[in-house]
């Protein structure tokens, strides 16, 4: 399933080979039987009626207090906050918890559709699944809130150039790799950050442990199963659809690699960037190599247009964080939807306050599911930022319009869904709207598309592989398939098999590499992201349709169309009401995910990437595989 690869001059050992099986076939995960908790008396319909009644506005309380606690947990980080958000989310989970496994009870019964749909969905709320024990509970929620917090408040201390000591965080280390291009001061950065994860390991097994023991409960194998049974199908239905999707983009990010590869080998010499093999880690513009738009100066086509830059653009604008807000929430009254509430801006947060520690990971906010939403991010007047606050407002609207659903179904029709559409309004950040509303004067001419649609897909076809193997890695975790001696090797066989990036420093197993990136000590599924990249571009496409565009698809915004804003709305409104397939169709006509849309609108740079590399190497040859057994289903 992953580009060519090679064992090396040595033989692979039975573990090796086993993880080379799982760069081939991507993971057979397969559900095992799922035990069926005892019962009494058979239920009634009246029961489940009056069950459902009772859960909905016990954890509507519960996840209002919860969310209070941790907003202020993650803007106010203090051994107080932390304990505090511990009480009120173990609270939540035990709740929670207990009525995933009441709802277990009514599973044969024959319901009405929206019955039996909550029913599903109060079995699969549950990102970590606790215990029953209360002991458990307490010590999951507990190491749940530190590791959470341990990132939050990461630093990596190093000498300035003064002489004196500079702790830098999260933020500050983002903003120098986007710029530096100094590549020992880059390796620096890259393992300084990553010094957070050891302490995190011990915690994190524990934290292993404790879900699957949770999820168990519910019935499912493991964790991993919970998660995978969220998505409408059975888990293995879901792999084989992930893997389906990521071999209609494959062959693009192969040629993509190869291109950034080349460029770099040329800048820092085939010493650093090996020209046949993985490209380091720390070369590629941020510190998880995930999306790698800030390195398009090395890599821009020759002779292109330097085109604008938009960070330049917002600076000599004197735009300020609030303002790139308000140019957010714009774009979306354009489309037809309300301003924002007062109490959105009266308690966001958008930039870092300098007296005291808070967990900058842009993330929106519903507090009360109601009209209580807030937006909690450091901004930077940047290009990116810009951008994510579109994303973010996306959440946003999307937490307004399904407020008025019950509520189990104050969610995303999926978890991909919620992340796709602000994707989807970011895809309508074109030079054309830009331009509309004043931020550069002309709109770029279409002989420039080539260096725009590049600049686009460093971070866009660049971020597939890194999508899928965050969860790859805990999937196999959860199932054991990965042991904890075996953490840190098999999450860089893993980046190694799906990327083709390596680190640029010897790791061992005194390092925990998956604990620097946010998701995983916070717990957050991650192959949304992935789903969200493909779904993202199949409803522009239809939302491009709806407005009655033609002409390139990477050219269309729907910006101020009517056309297009009520069909977003209609589907957003939706909320979790209906499977996601429903909810697909209503906004794209079809009931698949489908990938074609992502090719059709970056055809024009596929076809220019694969003149490029004519002649050149394409692929990387794969690192000898030192970790992890054999995972289930796979042949």
């Amino acid at each position: 399933m992953r580009s060519a690869s090679s064992t090396g001059p040595r033989v692979a050992s039975a573990r090796q080979v086993a993880l080379l099986a799982l760069c081939a076939l991507v993971s057979g995960l397969l559900v095992r039987g799922q035990a069926a908790p005892a019962r009494s008396t058979p239920p009634s319909l009246d029961e489940a009626g009056a069950f459902i009644a009772r859960a909905e506005e016990t954890l509507n309380t519960l996840g209002v207090r919860a969310s209070r606690a941790d907003w202020v947990q993650s803007t106010y980080i203090t051994s107080d906050t932390q304990a505090i958000a511990s009480e009120t989310r173990e609270a939540q989970l035990r709740a929670a918890t207990q009525f995933g496994k009441e709802a277990a009870r009514f599973r044969d019964l024959q319901l009405p559709p929206d019955l039996g749909r909550k029913l599903m969905l109060l079995r699969l709320q549950l990102t970590m699944p606790a215990p029953a024990d209360p002991g458990e509970l307490a010590e999951l929620t507990q190491i749940a809130t530190s590791l959470e917090a341990d990132y939050g408040k990461g630093t990596y201390c190093r000498q300035g150039k003064d002489g004196t000591q500079e702790c830098l965080d999260i933020t500050a280390i983002e903003r120098i790799m986007a710029e530096s291009r100094d590549p020992r001061e880059l390796a620096d950065l890259w393992a300084g950050w990553r010094r957070i994860g050891p302490p995190m390991r011990a915690r994190y097994t524990r934290f292993v442990d404790l879900t699957n023991k949770g999820a168990r409960e519910l019935g499912f194998e493991n964790t991993g199963a919970l998660w995978r049974s969220n998505y409408d199908m059975p888990p293995d239905a879901f792999s084989a659809e992930v893997e389906r999707l990521w071999q209609q983009v494959r062959p693009f990010y192969v040629s993509l690699h190869a291109y950034v590869r080349r460029r770099l080998t040329e800048r820092y010499g085939a010493a650093v960037v090996p020209p046949n093999g993985p490209i380091p880690a720390h070369l590629l513009g941020n510190p998880w190599a995930q999306e790698w738009g800030n390195i398009y100066d090395l890599v821009a086509p020759a002779g292109a247009a330097r085109g604008f830059n938009l960070t330049e653009r917002l600076r000599a604008q004197k735009m300020d964080a609030r303002a790139i807000v308000r140019t957010g929430e714009g774009f979306f009254t354009s489309l037809g939807f309300a301003r924002l509430p007062a109490t959105f801006w009266e308690r966001s947060l958008f930039t870092k306050p300098a007296d005291r520690d808070v967990v900058c990971h842009a993330s929106a906010w519903s507090i009360d599911n109601r009209e209580d939403v807030r937006l909690k991010m450091c901004i930077q007047v940047n290009q990116d930022d810009f951008n994510t606050v579109h994303h973010e407002l996306g959440h946003t609207y999307y937490q307004l319009a399904y407020r008025q659903q019950p509520f189990l179904f104050m969610n995303s029709a999926n978890d991909a869904f919620h992340e796709a559409i602000g994707d989807t309004i970011a895809l309508s950040i074109t030079p054309a709207y830009l331009q509309k509303i004043g931020l550069v004067h002309a709109a770029t001419p279409a002989r420039e598309d080539t260096g725009l649609l590049l600049r686009q897909a460093l971070d866009t076809i660049a971020f597939l592989p890194f999508g899928l193997l965050i969860d790859q890695w805990r999937w196999h975790v959860f199932s054991g398939d990965i042991t904890p001696e075996h953490y840190n090797e098999s999450w860089w066989d893993l980046r190694r098999c799906y990327q083709g990036v390596d680190a640029p420093v010897a790791r061992s197993e005194q390092d925990f590499d998956p604990g620097a990136k946010y998701h995983v000590p916070a717990n957050y599924p991650y192959t949304r992201y992935f789903l969200a990249r493909i779904l993202q571009f199949q409803f522009h496409r239809a939302l491009c349709q709806a407005a009655g565009q033609t002409g390139p698809l990477h050219r269309c915004s729907i910006y101020g169309n009517d056309a297009a804003g009520e069909r977003l709305r209609r589907t957003l409104a939706m909320g979790a009401s209906r499977p996601w397939p429903d909810a697909l169709e209503a906004l794209t006509g079809g009931r698949q995910m489908d990938a074609t849309a992502i090719v059709d609108y970056f055809a024009p740079l596929k076809t220019w990437l694969d003149e490029q590399n004519r002649g050149h190497a394409v692929g990387w040859e794969q690192a000898l595989v030192r970790s992890a057994r054999r995972p289930r289903g796979a042949r």
